[in-house]
């Protein structure tokens, strides 16, 4: 009697021991993630974030501006504004002196020299000749005038003396200092135009700042020296003139020395 007790409490443990193992509450293996039902994504899952698209703008169109040409005229309207204006032979104090004008005197200019820097202008009248236009008060740029020298524009000659020869061109490569020298051409005291007259007009067309320049240049030796810069677009070069009262013998064009 006692055994039978025994084996039905036994079977009642196992009885209650099965009924536990599979109860309607799952137990969770602890190496499964529990999965958010909201977000589908478990709490142990890393997200990746997605690659951001960097969006570089397109260089926009650089504008080129390209300098409107001035337009040539034939001449310009101007009036004197200098007590005396000097008008010369050539386009520069030191040449030839020709009359002056007075102030308040109306001119044309017709010309001008072939260089940015230079502000001398070509004056019509019964002798063409050249003034400085910062004794003028012009109606319009300069710049628009036709360029006419050397060209158009002549000095005198004279047919009393030879021209010169140019017998050397050197350049100091260091400084670019340029040394010219050439045949001295004698020129007779009564020759002279006055006590401050040079014998030598030496037009030089020379490299400055990275520009070409023009530089009439006077002197009565037989030499001259003067800066030459490399960096320039357009070639440097000169002649040299014999100047007396009559007018001028050559030009002796200058060999000019490489850089």
């Amino acid at each position: 009697m006692k055994a039978k007790t025994i084996n039905i409490l036994l079977l009642v443990i196992l009885t209650m021991s099965a009924c536990s193992l599979t109860d309607g509450n799952p137990t969770t293996s602890p190496t499964t993630p529990m999965v958010n039902t909201s977000t589908g994504i478990s709490p142990t899952e890393t997200l990746t974030p997605m690659p951001t698209q960097t969006i570089t703008p397109l260089p926009l169109p650089t504008e080129t501006l390209t300098p409107t040409p001035l337009i040539i005229v034939e001449l310009l309207k101007a009036r004197v504004t200098a007590d005396l204006l000097s008008c010369r032979y050539g386009p520069g104090p030191e040449y030839l002196y020709l009359f002056a004008f007075r102030r308040g005197a109306n001119i044309e200019l017709v010309g001008r020299v072939d260089a940015e820097n230079w502000d001398w202008v070509w004056v019509e009248n019964q002798t063409r000749c050249w003034v400085k236009s910062g004794f003028l008060d012009v109606e319009g740029d300069i710049k628009t005038l036709p360029v006419v020298y050397p060209g158009t524009a002549k000095l005198p000659i004279t047919p009393y003396y030879p021209p010169s020869a140019v017998l050397s061109a050197q350049r100091n490569k260091e400084t670019h200092e340029v040394t010219v020298s050439w045949v001295q051409v004698p020129i007779s005291p009564g020759d002279f135009e006055d006590d401050t007259m040079q014998t030598y007009i030496v037009e030089v067309w020379r490299c400055a700042g990275g520009e070409v320049i023009f530089d009439p240049l006077a002197t009565s030796q037989a030499f001259i020296s003067f800066i030459d810069e490399p960096g320039c677009s357009e070639p440097s070069h000169g002649r040299v003139f014999v100047q007396e009262k009559h007018g001028y013998a050559g030009p002796a064009e200058i060999p000019w020395p490489e850089y």
